[in-house]
This record gives structure tokens, sequence and C-alpha cells, in this order.
């Protein structure tokens, strides 16, 4: 299964990534994380906010209280978010519009911090086409996300999929730099191993894949870039490491404002 991952991801760095990212791996414990998205959906929309832990701690991150959240866009619209727990703050009458730009503003522990995100036009999710291949003795589906690219260059994309009601996520990020304007070519490939983590799964037929695809701005492509390859396991979850950020003033994590749209797929058997 080792090699079998090491060629796929050769690939998908070969076709995702807009080029190489100095990463600064410093532990970066007790820093403001925040998490923000503002979609063309129905809200509410989230943004969390919580502290960073050093690398070696367990992944349980602390809430921030307290804080002062504010989204606009270039409209005039403007919302305060309320806090509902956890370190989650949520909008009640904001809405996420193609073409707009946002900005997140933040007031928390005596700081302030800032970031903008500008939401791109939707490209049409029209479906997934299933296909697999056989490496040592072991099945490998993908999914092929069915969509054709604008004829303007500089769309970015990110999709994310989880398997059944498993909780853990995998996360791609595409750009149009090699398929500007034509029908999608990149595969999305699905895990095919039983891990120690008992969120891993080996996808069989009959499994029901959860598939999102964001249309992102280039400041969130680069950003999610960046967690493929400092992740572990080649994007398997957002862990608040410190990747190049859209918001000032030292804090982690992202600010995004995208398109959202969602397929689900029901694993077949080959032919």
């Amino acid at each position: 299964m080792k090699n079998t991952f090491f060629i796929i991801l050769s690939l998908f760095l070969l076709n995702s990534c807009e080029k190489e990212i100095d990463l600064d791996l410093a532990d970066k414990s007790g820093n403001i994380v925040i998490e923000g998205n503002i979609t063309n959906q129905p809200g509410p929309y989230i943004v969390k906010i919580t502290k960073s832990v050093a690398f070696t701690q367990n992944n349980q991150y602390p809430s921030v209280t307290n804080a002062l959240v504010i989204v606009s866009d270039n409209t005039g619209q403007t919302e305060t978010l309320q806090y509902i727990g956890d370190g989650k703050y949520q909008t009640t009458n904001f809405t996420g519009v193609s073409g707009r730009t946002y900005t997140l503003k933040i007031e928390a522990e005596g700081k302030q911090y800032s970031a903008k995100s500008t939401m791109p036009a939707e490209v049409p999710f029209e479906g997934l086409k299933q296909d697999s291949f056989v490496f040592g003795g072991t099945t490998t589906f993908t999914l092929l996300p069915i969509f054709t690219d604008p004829q303007v260059l500089g769309n970015r994309y990110l999709f994310g999929f989880t398997v059944n009601n498993k909780p853990k996520k995998t996360f791609n990020v595409f750009s149009d730099n090699v398929n500007n304007g034509l029908p999608n070519q990149r595969p999305l490939f699905l895990p095919n191993d039983d891990g120690d983590d008992p969120d891993d799964v080996l996808v069989v037929p009959g499994d029901t894949i959860h598939v999102e695809m964001q249309s992102i701005d280039n400041n969130i492509f680069t950003y999610y870039s960046a967690l493929l390859d400092i992740s572990d396991n080649g994007g398997s979850g957002v862990t608040p490491a410190n990747p190049p950020s859209n918001i000032n003033n030292g804090a982690l994590g992202y600010f995004s404002a995208h398109t959202l749209s969602k397929r689900d797929f029901v694993i077949q058997q080959p032919n």
C-alpha cells in the first residue's frame, strides 16, 4: 500500500500544486487560530477561534471566548457574530454571494486581526464518475469530479470527501494551470487501506462517498496546498500548524469566501 500511496501522491503533486512553498514549522503554541467560512449557500456561517498547541501535544485546542467578530462585504452588508460555544461565532442574517469581497475583523485577547476573501463565480459540479485500478493485489477506487473549467485562467478548487459516516475528511486542491478551459481530468483517489487510526477506511463496493466542491480564491489555494505539504498522511484532516495564512497580525488559520456544491456517490463493483 505504501508504494501505491507514493505513486498517487507524486501524480497528485504534479497536477495540483502551483509552486513550492517554504514552510516555517516552528512551535506556534499559544497563537490564535481562526477558521472562517462564508459560502453561496444559506447561512448561518461560522467563525471558530481557538488557541494552537505544540506539535507534541494532543489535538485539543482551547476555545477563545469573549471575542468581537464582525463580517462585512463590499456592498455594505455587515454583522456582528454571536458566540454559540466551543469557540464558534455564528451569523444570523448574513448572505454569501459570488463575486463579492468579504472582510473579517476580530478583537480577541487584546489583539486585532483581519482578513479578506473574494468569492469566485460558481463552477457547476455536474457529477462523479467511478474508476479503479489494482496494484499489489489491492483495488484502489477513484472518482472523477465532472465539471468544466471556465476559459478565464486562474480558477482554483478545493475538494473534500468523507466515506460513509466517518468524520475523517480528505482534501485535494486543483488549479487550472494545466487544464484551463477544459473538462476536468483529475480524479480523487479514495482510501485503499485500513490503518492504525480508527477513522481510516478501506473503500469497498457499497460505500457512500460524500464529496464537496469549493471554488476558492488563490490565497486559500495556497493555504491548503501548504497544509497538504505538511500533512503526515497526504491531506487527511486540517491541523492548525503554520502555513501561509490570509489573516494578519500573526494569526494561524484562514478566512475563506467560496462557493459550495455537494454530491454523493455509491461505489459500484468494478466490471
